[in-house]
């Protein structure tokens, strides 16, 4: 919910800044997509140290860094020194994807799809209560405010994090098996119950895995190669469609359709800064409501998903953000413009969660929050070109950049059919070997 608030930021900073800064296109897209260049760039590092020293290290650094330069930019004197802290903020953002690997560990394959699904509710709700925020602040106190308040909730999950447990699998991995089975026999007593008799043993039976662990060339290597890389072309479509359409939305919104947006390019320069426009409260309001497609969107996912599997689902909602944001380019009203946001947002925000689901179930522990960390770097680059995307060329031609995010979209479908591997119903593997 933190992580939501932190990038759902983006997207209301960015017309600010340009009004008190006068930024151009340029200027306006670096602003989001410092933050994605340190999060492409923490990824892999964080999927490392989550392999190496556990998810809760992980966790407990990763946000105090997001917490601390998130708070700090809010001072930011200029454009250079909120781009400089702002790339700290996604350093550590980087790291979020890894309580996915965390939670996943402790859930038994029946429930993991849905309960993993559903855990996603809270991102959408860190959104909403963004925009919302933003509703309240952006008028009266201004963007600072917005930033340093939207930095407390992490300091709040850091503080939790002390009574986090330990994941039982990375430490059976890790050959520590009396402090598994410390840490479950801890959930057995808070649950009122006592551990089953017996005793614990990975997949791997009594033997150890002994082979290094958080390695980047188990990735790439003949058992997990075709995987990695058809989901790196996933998490990159997916990333580059979901954070397009998101911050489109507050560029479409405030040209009010999809007729006047790549006109503006033809208008005169403001002569005055006064000129500028900024969001409106209805603007807020229609952001609001293309944010909360995400809920009924999640709802689906979750039936759905342990019904046509992983891959399918995935291939499924890419198709149909793509359908709906093809039909962006009707030049129409503004009530069916949100509209079509609205669907487009929903379903590519599934298609996301589906994808967080599907990645830590066909890695096995050794290698999990590499995997993932991978993932989620790959996933940067494409969220570093969507503010180009969303910024430049919309402002140029409103057709051209929808059909960039439509046809992305499809060749995610694709390759999600692609996959080798269907996880549906699949225990988690604690070892390297593809079964």
């Amino acid at each position: 919910m933190a992580d939501a608030m932190e990038m759902m930021i983006l997207s209301i900073l960015s017309p600010a800044l340009k009004c008190e800064w006068d930024l151009n296109g340029w200027q306006q897209a670096l602003v989001t997509t410092v933050v994605f260049c340190g999060m492409m760039m923490s990824s892999a590092i964080w999927g490392k140290i989550s392999d190496r020293h556990g998810r809760r290290v992980e966790l407990l650094l990763c946000s105090f860094i997001t917490f601390y330069y998130g708070l700090i930019s809010a001072g930011a004197p200029n454009l250079w020194w909120l781009l400089f802290l702002r790339c700290f903020v996604g350093i550590g953002i980087g790291g979020s994807p890894q309580s996915v690997t965390l939670y996943s560990e402790f859930l038994p394959s029946k429930q993991r799809a849905k309960c993993l699904v559903l855990t996603e509710v809270f991102w959408a709700l860190g959104s909403c209560f963004e925009v919302l925020l933003a509703l309240f602040v952006m008028p009266t106190l201004g963007w600072r405010w917005l930033l340093g308040l939207s930095s407390l909730p992490l300091l709040v999950f850091d503080i939790a994090c002390l009574w986090m447990p330990e994941s039982a699998r990375f430490f059976m991995a890790s050959g520590q098996t009396r402090r598994a089975y410390d840490v479950l026999e801890r959930i057995a007593k808070e649950n009122g119950t006592t551990m089953p008799p017996g005793e614990l043993v990975s997949d791997a039976g009594q033997r150890k895995d002994t082979t290094p662990r958080g390695r980047f060339a188990d990735l790439v290597g003949p058992d997990f190669r075709r995987t990695t890389f058809l989901l790196w072309i996933i998490w990159l479509g997916n990333a580059f469609s979901y954070y397009g359409v998101v911050l489109m939305t507050t560029e479409l919104l405030g040209a009010g359709d999809t007729c006047h947006v790549g006109s503006q390019s033809n208008i005169p320069a403001a002569e005055c800064s006064l000129e500028c426009r900024m969001l409106t409260t209805a603007d807020y309001w229609d952001l609001l409501w293309t944010t909360i497609a995400e809920f009924p969107a999640l709802f689906l996912t979750a039936v759905i998903i342990d019904l046509l599997g992983r891959k399918r689902t995935m291939a499924l909602e890419f198709v149909v953000y793509s359908v709906f944001v093809f039909l962006l380019c009707i030049c129409t009203s503004r009530v069916i413009m949100t509209m079509f946001l609205f669907v487009a947002r929903g379903f590519i925000s599934g298609a996301f969660q589906t994808a967080y689901v599907y990645t830590p179930e066909v890695y096995p522990t050794s290698m999990r929050s590499i995997g993932l960390g991978m993932c989620s770097a790959m996933a940067r680059i494409g969220a570093i070109l969507a503010p180009f995307n969303s910024q430049v060329v919309l402002n140029y031609s409103v057709y051209a950049a929808i059909s960039i995010y439509g046809t992305v979209a499809l060749l995610a479908a694709g390759a999600s059919m692609l996959l080798p591997i269907e996880t549906k119903g699949r225990e988690m593997k604690d070892t390297r070997t593809v079964q």
